[in-house]
């Protein structure tokens, strides 16, 4: 029972993360429409939040997975 639930809370979890990289996308993309010569300024960016953003998915499996101990 508890390993299902785990992977429930992971899915619950990777919620967030999820709709973060679409408002970064969205955000790169809406700020590179508005200016083009600002792609070189706004990539590194991109990336950086969609690196981070990632991060907590990761961060989420991985804590799905760790067993406390109680049963």
């Amino acid at each position: 029972m508890g390993g299902s639930l785990n992977v429930i809370g992971y899915g619950l979890a990777a919620i967030g993360p999820a709709i973060a990289v679409g408002l970064v996308f969205a955000a790169y993309i809406n700020g590179v429409a508005r200016q083009p010569e600002s792609r070189g300024m706004l990539q590194p960016i991109a990336i950086l939040g969609f690196a981070l953003a990632e991060a907590l998915a990761i961060l989420g499996f991985v804590l799905a997975f760790i067993n406390p101990g109680v049963e």
